[in-house]
C-alpha cells in the first residue's frame, strides 16, 4: 500500500476523509481542461480497446446519416452484439439464478425525451428497444415481461443470451459461492473464486449543432437477486443529457449512483459552471460522502461527461484494478483516449 492509500485509510479512520479528500482531489487534477475538439464529438466511458470498437462505426454513421441518436445507438450496438464483452448485452454474466437481463437508456437533449428498459431478457440489443419506448410511445419506461412483448411487436428476435464462456463464470462464481450449500467445485478444482463484476458502457454525443444524446446500456450486476434493478435505465442516474451544457453517464455499482441522482448531478455541476472533469470528481466525492467515508463498503462507481464545448471528464472513486479511468472521444481530429482520476490515488 502507497503512502497516499496509507493517509487516506488513517483520515477515514478519523471520520475526517470526506473534506480533506475532497479538497486534495479537486487541487491536485480538476483544474485541468481537457479541450477535444471542435464540435460535432462522441465519448465513450473505456480505453482504447473498446473505445476504437465503438466510436469508429458511431462516427461513420454520424457522417453519414447526422444524427446524433443513430450514432451513439450504432455504438452501444456493437458492445451488445459482442460475446466478449461480459457487462453488456449478449454475453453478459447473468443474475443469480444464470439468467441474463438487460438493462438500459437513451436521451435526446433537443425535446428532453427519454426511453428506457429495465429487467428485458432474451433481447440482445436492449438500447434500441429503449429507443424505440422514446419514440413510438408516451411512456418512458418499460420493464420485464411488458418490455419483452414491446420489443418482439417491434420485430425483435428471441434470442439465448447466454454464451458458454458467461456461463462457465457464472457456474465458477456459484459453485464456490458458500461451502455450506450443495454446489460444489471440480475435484481438480479449477474454479476459483470470482469477484462479482460490474460492467456497464456509456455512449454520449453532441453534434455540430450541439445537439445532445446519450445511452447507458449493461447486463447489471453479476449474481444479482433476480428483479434487481440498477442505475443505467434510470434517467438523471446511470444517464442524463441537457442541450444547454452536455452530457453525462455512470457505470460502476448501481445503487450508490441511484441514490446520489448521479448523472444528474454531473450535469448540474457542469450547469453551475464546473468543467466536466471537476463535475465526475465531485459525483464521486458525494457518493464517499453519503457513505461515511472511503473505508465504509467496497463500492466503486465512475462517471464520464462531455460538455458542449468540447471538454470531456472522466473520474472514478478507487480505480479498476490499479489502473486509471479512461474515456475515449473520437471527432474530425479522429480518435484519442484520454486518463481520468481516480479518488483514492493519483500517479
Amino acid at each position: 500500500m502507497n503512502h497516499r492509500r496509507k493517509f487516506l485509510k488513517i483520515l477515514t479512520h478519523f471520520g475526517i476523509s470526506t473534506p480533506f479528500i475532497s479538497k486534495a482531489f479537486t487541487q491536485s487534477s480538476s483544474k485541468r481542461r481537457t479541450p477535444v475538439a471542435e464540435l460535432p464529438l462522441i465519448i465513450c466511458s473505456r480505453g482504447e480497446l473498446w473505445g476504437q470498437k465503438v466510436l469508429q462505426p458511431a462516427w461513420q454513421t454520424l457522417q453519414s446519416t447526422g444524427s446524433i441518436l443513430d450514432a451513439v445507438e450504432t455504438g452501444a450496438n456493437v458492445v451488445e452484439l459482442d460475446p466478449d464483452d461480459t457487462s453488456v448485452g449478449y454475453g453478459g454474466l447473468p443474475n443469480e439464478e444464470g439468467i441474463v437481463s438487460l438493462d438500459a437508456s437513451i436521451m435526446y437533449g433537443p425535446t428532453h425525451n427519454c426511453g428506457s428498459v429495465a429487467g428485458l431478457e432474451k433481447i440482445k440489443t436492449p438500447c434500441s428497444v429503449a429507443r424505440l419506448v422514446m419514440e413510438r410511445t408516451d411512456h418512458m419506461m418499460l420493464a420485464g415481461e411488458g418490455a419483452l412483448r414491446f420489443a418482439k411487436a417491434h420485430g425483435f428476435k428471441e434470442e439465448d443470451l447466454l454464451t458458454e464462456k458467461a456461463r462457465l463464470i457464472w457456474l465458477e462464481w456459484k459453485e464456490n459461492l458458500s461451502d455450506k450449500d450443495d454446489w460444489f467445485p471440480p475435484a481438480d478444482g479449477q474454479y476459483l473464486p470470482r469477484k462479482r463484476t460490474t460492467g456497464t458502457i456509456n455512449v454520449l454525443g453532441i453534434d455540430a449543432e450541439g445537439n445532445v444524446a446519450g445511452i447507458t446500456t449493461t447486463s447489471g450486476l453479476f449474481g444479482k437477486i433476480p428483479g434487481r434493478i440498477g442505475d443505467s435505465p434510470i434517467i438523471g442516474a446511470g444517464l442524463f443529457v441537457d442541450n444547454r451544457v452536455g452530457a453525462a453517464g455512470a457505470t460502476g455499482r448501481g445503487e450508490e449512483v441511484i441514490r446520489t441522482c448521479g448523472s444528474f448531478y454531473v450535469v448540474e455541476k457542469m450547469l453551475q459552471g464546473m468543467t466536466p472533469q471537476e463535475a465526475c470528481e465531485a459525483a464521486c466525492q458525494r457518493i464517499v460522502e453519503i457513505n461515511g467515508g472511503l473505508d465504509q463498503g467496497d463500492y466503486d462507481d465512475k462517471f464520464v461527461a462531455v460538455n458542449n464545448k468540447g471538454e470531456v471528464g472522466c473520474a472514478s472513486i478507487r480505480g479498476y484494478e490499479g489502473r486509471h479511468p479512461y474515456v475515449s472521444v473520437i471527432s474530425k481530429n479522429g480518435f484519442q483516449e484520454i486518463k481520468g482520476t481516480a479518488l483514492t490515488w493519483q500517479d
